[in-house]
């Protein structure tokens, strides 16, 4: 389950991604880290970590 901040965060993102018509791909959790990763448009990543502060790698 993704924290608190990560569910502000992620929508925060998925808002500002699709305001750019970019479409979303995949949003998943990495069981490993607790991560949520958005894959948007053909190369838009979105790594959000459980703190809820979001990195683009």
């Amino acid at each position: 389950m993704p924290t608190a901040a990560q569910t502000l965060e992620c929508f925060s993102v998925c808002y500002s991604l699709t305001k750019m018509y970019l479409p979303i791909y995949i949003v998943r959790i990495d069981e490993r880290t607790g991560d949520i990763f958005i894959l948007a448009g053909e190369e838009t990543i979105v790594l959000i970590n459980r703190d809820g502060k979001r990195t683009f790698p």
